[in-house]
């Protein structure tokens, strides 16, 4: 076992720093001085004996050092939680340029499996747009139309519902592949967490024909009103857009309570129910006892009367 030692300078006394005097002195004085001289030795062996049987706490607690157990190490940091995806890919070759944008929320990326599958839609849409647009660069090379050279893609998708069991999702893009301007339009999709399966929403009824049913009318008197609205006296029932049948136009399920479905949206992207310059018309209707009529037997559970 190791001892530590430690030394402590003394000094003289004072008018006598280093001289023989100092260390002379009668006979009586050098018996005292031995005698001093002995009671420390026997202090400082007892000192020794003792902090050789005493533990390792003991010691410790008489040098006043902390004992305390080493801290813990720190915990791992949680594992990130899946974010927003927003991607972009552009270019430019002189005047020419390619835009490029596909995003997605971050209750798509806690799916592994849409992920990849809008990965996989993003990869082949952005592949799409360069072939066209490097066929665009050599068609049209030294020509003065900037629009003919021009592309531009964006597509994003957006939370319609979270419900326990449904995830309800709805995308609008727009693509401009040359000439006065581009042209949008919607997606709809509906992942089942139990099934791991994804499908558009249209595939929860039971045909188009009862969807419609269960739609139709409510839907036209709805787009109606809205043309009447935007367009005033330009309106006119006889005009070239009639309303569309619920086939053709973007469904999306919706949920105002987080719990079922009880709510359907109806998306009309330019030139389905009107001009490009009428833009979108977009319905909202409550779910109905038709509408769950329509509603295939497997999915029933997951809708409920709206308001």
């Amino acid at each position: 076992m190791a001892v530590a030692v430690f030394h402590m300078k003394h000094q003289a006394s004072p008018g006598t720093p280093g001289s023989k005097a100092g260390l002379s002195g009668s006979s009586a004085d050098r018996g005292r001085t031995g005698a001093h001289l002995k009671r420390a030795s026997a202090m400082a062996l007892l000192g020794i004996m003792l902090a050789a049987c005493s533990s390792p706490e003991a010691i410790a607690e008489a040098a006043n050092l902390d004992q305390t157990a080493a801290p813990a190490a720190p915990a791992a940091p949680p594992a990130p939680v899946p974010g927003t995806v927003a991607f972009t890919d552009n270019a430019t070759k002189g005047e020419a340029g390619r835009e490029f944008s596909y995003a997605w929320p971050a209750e798509v990326s806690a799916v592994p499996a849409l992920t990849q599958r809008f990965t996989a839609e993003r990869d082949k849409l952005l592949a799409e747009q360069k072939a066209d647009w490097d066929e665009a660069l050599r068609e049209f090379a030294g020509s003065d139309c900037a629009g003919c050279v021009n592309r531009s893609f964006e597509k994003t998708w957006e939370v319609v519902a979270d419900l326990p069991r449904f995830l309800s999702l709805s995308a609008s893009f727009y693509a401009y592949t040359g000439g006065a301007h581009g042209n949008g339009a919607y997606d709809a999709l509906v992942w089942d967490r139990e099934a791991e399966a994804a499908f558009d929403p249209k595939a929860m009824f039971r045909s188009s024909e009862a969807l419609q049913g269960a739609l139709g009318e409510a839907w036209c008197a709805a787009l109606k009103a809205e043309r009447q609205k935007r367009l005033g006296g330009d309106y006119s029932d006889d005009g070239f857009f009639q309303c569309p049948p619920v086939a053709d136009l973007t469904v999306l399920v919706g949920s105002s309570n987080k719990q079922a479905f009880n709510r359907i949206g109806l998306l009309a992207a330019p030139y389905v129910a009107g001009s490009y310059a009428e833009g979108t018309y977009e319905v909202t209707l409550p779910v109905t006892p038709a509408v769950l009529a329509a509603v295939k037997p497997e999915y029933k559970a997951a809708f409920a009367v709206g308001k």
